[in-house]
């Protein structure tokens, strides 16, 4: 078993030197990132190529739930819901580090919804079998209160407490792809696929790429190619296929994050049915409290989704028919908004609830296959059902499917406290790393616990290449407070730069650019907060 990490210059080396591979994965989210990891368990010469950074995309901007999905027992699909549960079982026992146990509790104002929720939550415990995680129970209107502080007491019956999955997605994504390098995956971010190849007969033999930080050109032979580019599948397809119909139409989804007093200090807020007919959660999570989410057709995909004004009031506006205290606009630390790679219906419809959640595998006529649709907690079980789907195409030695067994890198039993819980076994490499050196000890900000020598192990191990993909996704500032996040881009730049040997201009071009994108995650782009409170 390699124990390499993300190293890019390794990562090139093998792209320069390996004739052929069994499988070409596009796409560095949560689908391809399991793929890459269930290919390379199996034995397969494998590589990962992600145009942006791992996670970029949806897989970083989700609710934080690992579930089974209580909406979707409600809708009747109850194949959709008992796969899921089963698959939360298994991230639990295999990234312990990043998923917990989460209760959560809905409020109840008549004594019909009481007993109609705790029924159905009963079902849900139930449909877990040996993956249940904790019992549903009924709460008297006092033990309701007690646990969500901020939950308003008129007319209110009690409530109904049961028990879902909770996790760090971007983390989950860089610890997948430490996990495919581990078993020897080449995995690659910020390289763009921009072409596929064919022979005579019009199947797909393999595919170009541009490296986006030199503009060099690769060209590699593979036996089968992936598309688990998300909302980006039918840019591929495309590739493949100039006349091609779009299979996916995107639906965004909004969260706003607020203080976590708003709410109380453990347990979360399930609301079941908004006016649109859907669920909202407030979900503490590192600290804050992350309310959403929305369901919002929209016509075109973009890598820096845009909240609407209407989803960030429809979220407040929900949050106030049940809290006493209700966030307002200026109380927003950040907001953020992430698209639903939803498959495509066939006929028009405006609602996006009846498009199907579950995943699509498809087969082109070129052999090119693509994995779309799904959510985060049945990764690995989309990522099982493409490499069998693989094997079959492009005839492969098969072999048995290993991840359902497989620990993810991190993984460790006894959590680390605090901030450092979502690093596993790496927090006391990354301790050990800030003891060689005073400086790296210091903290970035007063408000978080992050220190200078995480941003060095982000850089050497976990293949952070700008101040965005520190402060977004391999620590979770910009998703939690981004003026913060602002504030602490100077010094990341800094010490990025020292490890990736660039220059000035190269620290003034990212600290721009990471005050651009974060201005976006405030209410009406407030970029002035980060010149106002200097760190």
């Amino acid at each position: 078993m390699h124990t390499s990490l993300l190293d890019r210059n390794v990562a090139f080396h093998e792209v320069r030197t390996q004739t052929e591979w069994d499988l070409a994965i596009i796409g560095g989210g949560a689908t391809g990132l399991g793929i890459a990891v269930d290919a390379a368990t199996r034995g397969y010469k494998t590589i990962l190529l992600e145009q942006h950074d791992f996670a970029k995309g949806t897989s970083s901007r989700s609710t934080k739930l690992v579930h089974g999905g209580v909406r979707y027992l409600a809708m009747g699909d109850i194949k959709l819901v008992y796969d899921a549960l089963r698959e939360r079982g298994i991230i639990f026992r295999n990234a312990p580090h990043l998923a917990h146990v989460q209760s959560f509790i809905i409020p109840c104002y008549s004594t019909f919804s009481k007993w109609k929720y705790l029924i159905g939550l009963k079902i849900y415990d139930w449909l877990a079998g040996g993956y249940r995680i904790g019992k549903s129970t009924f709460l008297s209107r006092k033990e309701t209160s007690a646990h969500l502080r901020g939950i308003k007491t008129d007319r209110l019956k009690g409530g109904v407490r049961y028990f879902d999955g909770q996790f760090d997605d971007a983390r989950l994504a860089v610890n997948l792809a430490q996990t495919a390098t581990e078993y020897g995956a080449t995995v690659l971010n910020y390289c763009e696929v921009t072409g596929l190849h064919k022979n005579s007969n019009g199947s797909v033999t393999g595919l170009q790429f541009t490296d986006q930080e030199t503009s060099q050109q690769f060209q590699l032979d593979a036996k089968v190619v992936i598309n688990a580019t998300g909302v980006f599948v039918d840019d591929i397809l495309q590739l493949d296929v100039d006349t091609h119909r779009p299979l996916v139409k995107p639906s965004q989804g909004t969260h706003v994050v607020v203080n976590r007093a708003f709410l109380g200090d453990q347990d979360a807020l399930m609301i079941p049915e908004t006016s649109d007919g859907r669920v909202l959660f407030g979900v503490p999570w590192h600290n804050h409290l992350l309310l959403g989410t929305t369901d919002t057709p929209i016509e075109s995909h973009s890598l820096e989704p845009c909240p609407q004004d209407a989803e960030i009031d429809f979220i407040l506006n929900t949050a106030a028919a049940y809290l006493t205290h209700p966030p307002k606009k200026k109380d927003i630390l950040s907001l953020f908004a992430g698209l639903r790679p939803l498959a495509a219906p066939h006929k028009e419809n405006g609602s996006t609830k009846e498009i199907s959640r579950d995943h699509k595998l498809i087969v082109s006529p070129s052999g090119l296959i693509t994995i779309t649709g799904g959510k985060w907690t049945t990764y690995r079980k989309m990522a099982e059902e493409t490499v069998e789907r693989a094997i079959e195409t492009a005839a492969l030695n098969p072999q048995p499917c290993r991840t359902r067994d497989i620990k993810i890198h991190g993984y460790s039993t006894q959590k680390p406290v605090g901030h450092w819980a979502v690093y596993g076994a790496d927090s006391s490499h990354i301790q050990a790393l800030a003891a060689e050196k005073t400086e790296l000890k210091e903290k970035l900000h007063s408000r978080f616990e992050h220190t200078a020598a995480e941003v060095v192990w982000a850089v050497r191990q976990e293949m952070a290449r700008t101040v965005e993909d520190v402060l977004a996704r391999r620590f979770r500032i910009l998703f939690l407070d981004a003026a913060a996040s602002m504030e602490m881009a100077p010094r990341v730049a800094a010490l990025m730069a020292d490890e990736l040997q660039k220059d000035e201009t190269w620290v003034a071009q990212q600290i721009q650019r990471y005050r651009s994108l974060a201005s976006g995650y405030l209410p009406n782009g407030e970029t002035t907060l980060a010149e106002e409170k200097p760190n």
